[in-house]
């Protein structure tokens, strides 16, 4: 068993790998403080699981997680968030992640995390899932600006919330600014924002950047 466990923080990768080796003494773990040391270890050797903290250097809120499911494509992916709501846990799993923990739960939870997505499975906590379920669905009542955006549009938020730049974005996405335009307008529209203090004002206030 390979482990990729990505976090910037030390004492979070030791405490991580520690829980890791727990449920597999003779698990090789690698160790990854950004999104591109992930990548370039990841490529040198492709690994069974990956843990991964959404708020690291190079990449914020989703922007990590997409990267690494197209680099990686069929490695299962745990999020690792102090966000706990249920809706960042719905968008990370409609792109493909396989679990999503918070991490005031990690030192209960991983390693049955682990080793429900070792075994195929995917994972969130049992009193995210009755939401996340319907949520995933499109029957949760309610629902939040945030999570009417599709996919792209919801990293677009995060990253506008994130003080990026149409063209820092464009670059991040692989898209045009053009594009970026248009998705920033859709974005304030189907929310209601003015304009992109409101849209970041809302960001923080539900937990969703980590300003």
């Amino acid at each position: 068993m390979r482990v990729l466990v990505v976090d910037d923080h030390p004492l979070m990768r030791m405490g991580i790998s520690q829980l890791v080796m727990q449920e597999w003494p003779d698990a090789q773990i690698d160790e990854a403080p950004t999104i591109a040391d992930a990548l370039a270890r990841g490529a040198a050797a492709k690994p069974d699981l990956i843990t991964l903290d959404l708020s690291l250097p190079d990449a914020q809120g989703t922007e990590g997680a997409s990267r690494l499911l197209r680099a990686l494509p069929g490695v299962p992916l745990l999020v690792l968030s102090l966000n706990a709501e249920a809706a960042y846990a719905s968008r990370l799993m409609q792109m493909g992640a396989s679990g999503y923990l918070p991490k005031d739960r990690a030192a209960d939870e991983l390693r049955v995390a682990l080793r429900r997505l070792a075994e195929g499975g995917r994972y969130v906590t049992s009193s995210m899932a009755d939401h996340l379920l319907a949520l995933l669905s499109g029957k949760a009542p309610d629902a939040l600006p945030h999570e009417q955006l599709s996919a792209q549009e919801h990293r677009v938020m995060l990253l506008i919330a994130a003080g990026r730049t149409p063209a820092q974005i464009a670059d991040t996405m692989h898209l045009s600014v053009k594009t970026v335009g248009s998705y920033r307008a859709r974005i304030l529209e189907k929310a209601g924002w003015a304009n992109n203090t409101e849209l970041t004002k809302y960001c923080i206030q539900h937990g969703l950047t980590d300003a």
